[in-house]
């Protein structure tokens, strides 16, 4: 027998797990608010039916105000700061949710967790552990899962691997390759923290949760490349490459965030097990395996819906291309000005063709004459109507992808390249004459080429956005 299903909070809903779960629970029909630091951020997701709240975990009362109302609260949110204050801090964010929760009457918290060998050594895995121990001392009951590798799109430990069996044919690697794991499919630890939120007997000591098998990371590498259409790396491991320097070598082959990849790696250095029983027992379902866990994964790129702006790891976004980075390198530039907003919008909707792009325009043509060298379609400027923009319209070598009527343009990078290229240019009404104006671009690299190219690109970037902004802002004035 199960408890009434319950309105429910998820905090750091837009991290991977939370992204996934919020519409799972809406899909079920349930109330869902869903909690992030930043209201913009959430507002991206698009989420039809959900809740929309700020707060931060090292304010109590934020938390309170995000958790009233609600039966069950998710505690999806990882402190990723480096440092020796990491467990600290990890405790401190517990106890104010615990106090939070308490206030608010929550009835149920429910805490993702890690699972954690004996002799982990990594400040990452202990913060959660006693982050874990922190919830379960407060008043409200914890149902506490630990999870090892959860396989699906945006999860920084398969994305790690996608990046490196996707561009590497060679690896030279650490000796924490040949340690185990049991990786658990997202669908199946959805499954868990849907159901066992709602269980009785669900509370208590910590419930392992993981798939039907225990890999090592070089067997899961394999098994990756070989669904992916690539050949099996050949794996060199070596014993000089601790999981710290494994951390820096990273960098140059994978996009994922470096403080998430250095956590990630941190940990590998032990065998990973799960005793999941009790979880099993709790809640009976089809456990993937891990070759089918990554067909699931491909197929939910390949089947995610076409938003209108930039999100991060969007199938669409990354040219429908599996080796593509999930993660993207940012760069861009924002301005305040007093300006009225359908002025910029005009500039913006203009931008391109004759007009060219405002600022620096020679290094744009540049880069445009070296892609039509190489057999690409940057030999000629043209707009597919000469003011206005609509979704499929062609600027230049860009491709209209969405546009949100007087606030946001989103153009794909039409250019050779090793990687898929996002831009997005937009203005945010502050007032009726204030406006705040910014141009982002996003670049999902094929590999160490791709990334490559993006830090060579760097310098460039940090000057022609920051003078961008600056040129819309100062033709709308002159214009209008």
């Amino acid at each position: 027998m199960t408890v009434a299903r319950a309105s429910a909070a998820v905090l750091g809903a837009t991290g991977y797990v939370g992204s996934q779960l919020v519409p799972r629970l809406l899909a079920e029909g349930r109330r869902v608010r869903a909690v992030g630091r930043s209201l913009d951020a959430l507002a991206r997701e698009a989420w039809p039916g959900a809740e929309l709240a700020a707060a931060d975990v090292t304010d109590c009362e934020s938390l309170e105000r995000a958790c009233r109302g609600c039966d069950v609260v998710y505690y999806l949110v990882h402190l990723m700061d480096e440092g020796g204050a990491l467990v600290e801090r990890e405790r401190g964010a517990a106890r104010n949710l615990a106090t939070a929760a308490a206030r608010a009457g929550v009835r149920r918290i429910v805490y993702l967790g890690s699972l954690a060998p004996v002799d982990a050594g990594s400040a990452h895995v202990e913060a959660r552990l006693i982050t874990g121990e922190t919830l379960r001392a407060g008043a409200v009951p914890v149902t506490e899962l630990r999870a090892g590798i959860v396989v699906g799109p945006g999860s920084a430990a398969f994305e790690v691997m996608r990046d490196l069996v996707m561009h590497l044919p060679v690896m030279v690697t650490p000796r924490w390759v040949q340690s185990t794991s049991p990786p658990i499919a997202l669908e199946n630890l959805l499954e868990y923290l849907v159901r066992l939120a709602e269980h009785p007997d669900a509370t208590g000591a910590p419930i392992d949760v993981a798939g039907p098998e225990r890999l090592t990371y070089e067997q899961m590498m394999r098994t990756l490349a070989r669904l992916s259409g690539r050949r099996e790396p050949w794996i060199i491991p070596v014993p000089v490459l601790t999981p710290r320097l494994s951390s820096y070598w990273l960098r140059l082959v994978t996009s994922v965030p470096t403080n998430v990849a250095r956590a990630l790696i941190d940990g590998l250095g032990s065998d990973f097990a799960a005793c999941d029983d009790r979880a099993r027992q709790l809640v009976p379902q089809r456990l993937l395996s891990f070759s089918d866990a990554v067909r699931v994964a491909f197929a939910a790129e390949r089947a995610g819906e076409r938003l209108p702006h930039w999100r991060e790891g969007d199938f669409h976004m990354r040219g429908q291309r599996h080796e593509h980075a999930y993660y993207a390198k940012r760069a861009g530039a924002s301005l305040d000005a007093d300006v009225r907003p359908e002025a910029v919008w005009r500039e913006i909707s203009s931008i391109g063709g004759d007009d060219g792009y405002y600022y620096l325009d020679w290094l744009w043509r540049a880069r445009e004459l070296i892609d039509a060298a190489a057999g690409g379609e940057g030999g000629r400027r043209h707009r597919s109507r000469p003011h206005g923009v609509a979704v499929g319209d062609r600027i230049d070598t860009w491709e209209v992808i969405g546009v949100e009527p007087g606030r946001r343009l989103t153009l794909r990078f039409g250019m050779k390249g090793p990687g898929a290229g996002v831009l997005e240019i937009g203005v945010d009404p502050v007032g009726p004459r204030q406006a705040r104006v910014f141009a982002t671009a996003y670049w999902h690299p094929a590999g160490a080429l791709g990334l490559l190219y993006w830090y060579a690109l760097a310098p460039a970037h940090a000057v022609i956005f920051t003078g961008l902004t600056r040129a819309i802002v100062q033709r709308a004035r002159a214009r209008y």
